[in-house]
């Protein structure tokens, strides 16, 4: 009789290309609809993520290249409210709508993020484990460029470290005081 491992919280692999699996959910790809007619009013916006709670609670993450303030997220919503309800996907209007930035501390997903955070200090997990925060400083199609410091003092040197997505399995933006 073999037991399973329990897994401990936190230490699940999170894939750098987001790739939810539920977008294959038909109501995912409706509201995904609705919020690109949405945004073809804003090109300045991005939809980074939508889910859908067994609730019908709809959570819609969006973005913009100069971020995106709590009013925007107000009448994102409200006009997407408005068309959930016109195609009649929640029959008696049972769902609830969020639409949000996805936060500081969620990891980057989709290249428009990396851009708009150039210039900002990041974490980099690679895929092997190891860590490396630096400054981003550019984001190619490929890969991006960050610049780090090695050692302390009289020795610190300050290099760029080109990174393939491909080597990455998450990157945050790092806050600091």
């Amino acid at each position: 009789m073999q037991r399973k491992k329990k897994q401990r919280k936190g230490t699940a692999i999170v894939p750098f290309c987001f790739i939810d699996m539920s977008a294959t959910d038909p109501q995912i790809q409706q509201i995904q609809k609705l919020v690109d007619k949405l945004l073809l009013e804003e090109p300045e916006y991005f939809c980074v993520n939508v889910k859908i709670k067994p609730t019908n609670n709809v959570k819609v993450f969006m973005d913009g290249d100069n971020g995106l303030a709590i009013e925007k997220c107000v009448q994102f919503n409200r006009k997407l409210y408005k068309m959930i309800e016109e195609e009649g996907m929640y029959p008696e209007g049972e769902f609830s709508l969020e639409v949000s930035s996805p936060g500081v501390d969620e990891p980057l997903k989709l290249p428009r993020q990396y851009t708009k955070n150039i210039g900002r200090t990041v974490e980099v997990v690679f895929i092997d484990g190891s860590k490396k925060e630096g400054k981003l400083l550019q984001v190619a199609e490929a890969d991006i460029i960050i610049e780090h410091t090695e050692g302390k003092g009289k020795k610190a040197v300050t290099q760029q470290l080109v990174i393939p997505f491909s080597n990455i399995k998450s990157t945050t933006v790092q806050i600091k005081f």
